[in-house]
């Protein structure tokens, strides 16, 4: 018997913590979701109001804040403070993992106010940026520029400091590398309160190498000098469907890089973006894209898809057609296919909201997605967090290309799949949950009326 035909572990029993996992999108679409969307406004206003300062002014700024920083680091008392960590709360990064070692330091840095674009030098091809910047904040600058950075990620909520600090594999990855080798220099503030910036050939080289997966552990980043690129309006996107087995798979996504006669030094027959998605052992879908100009996405026989409207279906589901379909080419605006999986947070959203990919939730309440995943952290509550630490898994791996084929037969091997929401809900269903929601909103509301008037009464 073959390690793919070894049958998966058996299914465990479920019990209350599944069952307040199954309905907690009644509190997502009530509370979550409305609290995001205004977040997500404020943060807009703050972003616009920050691009309307002039450079004078964001560096001043900048200044003053990393002072402030130094003056923090030299108030601390070896002896009696412990190590340094930032102020940021565990619940605040994007990522899914539990991160309790912050509990354990005692000495706080704040560096919130590090989130401003400092400058985008057209000269020199540079963005230098704070690392709060997020992915979403930079593009909305930069690419009415016909300018973007060398490696984007797809959420709009990753940042630049988390994306050195930890790694950063995007579509664009082949030809740039990682996000953190496209940085030229890293403004740093050590430990001692020293400010340094380090670039590859100055005395700060060593550190300029280590700042990246190094988790924040060498010093607190206060700005990064990070290459751009030119690029055009719109992405030229191919989607090509594979059917077979997990090695035929991995061989059409080895494909879908190079072209058969290994002629990757000719820019012409590399894409400039690749990204592979398999929907089961047997079935995947590989999409290379290219810039295009506005003409020529707009030349009579072409599809333009604006993938960001809040109606349209998530970017994943939409590539799975490809399966039935057949390959097909289409052109979507340059922004809009940078953060194709920010709605529907790739497909965990599925998971959040079982019935989020549904016309009629898209065309209602899809201008409200995503929900922020901070504040999904937030209020979650330990017993559903340890839940999703023990039963859900988010893993990135950086595997060799030729060992890809390995890695899935690994993957499916190893992780259990579980599609716990995808036939739980409906439309019908919705509304019995909003009826029972606005009954039981009506009955609280009479009660505590009542209850003033009772209470009137006996002080009169």
């Amino acid at each position: 018997m073959s390690d793919l035909e070894v049958p998966l572990r058996p299914k465990r029993k479920k019990g209350l913590v599944d069952f307040l996992v199954q309905f907690r999108c009644i509190f997502v679409i009530f509370v979550v979701l409305p609290i995001s969307c205004a977040y997500y406004f404020l943060i807009y206003l703050g972003d616009v109001r920050s691009e309307m300062k002039s450079f004078e002014q964001r560096q001043k700024e900048h200044d003053e804040n990393v002072k402030k920083v130094v003056k923090r680091l030299k108030q601390r008392n070896p002896k009696k403070d412990g190590l340094v960590c930032t102020a940021r709360k565990p619940w605040i990064a994007v990522g899914m993992r539990n991160v309790d070692y912050k509990r354990a330091r005692h000495f706080e840095v704040d560096l919130s106010a590090f989130r401003n674009i400092l400058e985008i030098d057209k000269e020199r091809m540079i963005a230098r940026v704070e690392p709060l910047v997020n992915m979403g904040q930079i593009t909305r600058v930069t690419v009415p520029m016909n300018l973007s950075l060398a490696v984007v990620a797809e959420l709009d909520d990753l940042t630049v400091g988390g994306l050195i600090n930890g790694y950063g594999i995007e579509g664009s990855s082949h030809i740039y590398g990682l996000f953190s080798d496209t940085v030229v220099a890293y403004e740093i503030v050590l430990a001692d309160g020293r400010v340094v910036r380090a670039t590859k050939d100055n005395e700060y080289s060593d550190l300029f190498y280590t700042i990246p997966w190094s988790q924040g552990t060498l010093g607190f980043l206060v700005a990064a000098e990070i290459k751009l690129i030119p690029i055009k309006e719109y992405m030229r996107l191919t989607y090509t469907p594979v059917v077979g087995n997990l090695k035929e798979l991995a061989q059409g996504y080895m494909d879908s890089f190079t072209p058969r006669d290994c002629d990757q030094d000719n820019p012409e027959k590399v894409p400039e973006f690749v990204e592979g998605m398999i929907y089961s052992p047997a079935e995947g879908v590989f999409m290379t894209g290219r810039y295009a100009s506005k003409e020529e996405a707009k030349k009579k026989g072409n599809k333009i898809n604006s993938v960001g409207w809040w109606f349209k279906p998530w970017f994943y589901q939409h590539a799975q057609t490809a399966l039935k379909k057949g390959e097909f080419v289409e052109y979507i605006p340059t922004r809009e296919y940078y953060h194709r999986h920010t709605r529907c947070l790739y497909w965990e959203g599925k998971l959040i909201l079982p019935f989020g990919d549904q016309w009629w939730f898209r065309f209602l309440l899809g201008w409200m997605m995503p929900p922020k995943v901070s504040l999904l952290k937030a209020t979650q509550g330990e017993a559903i967090r340890n839940y999703y630490h023990d039963m859900h898994v988010i893993q990135d791996m950086l595997v060799p290309l030729y060992k890809v084929g390995d890695a899935l037969e690994w993957v499916h091997q190893e992780m259990e799949v579980n599609f716990m929401f995808s036939h739980l809900f409906s439309f019908h269903y919705f509304l019995i949950l909003l009826i029972i929601f606005y009954v039981t909103f009506l009955f609280v509301s009479l009660s505590l009326f009542f209850f003033c008037f009772k209470l009137s009464l006996f002080h009169s």
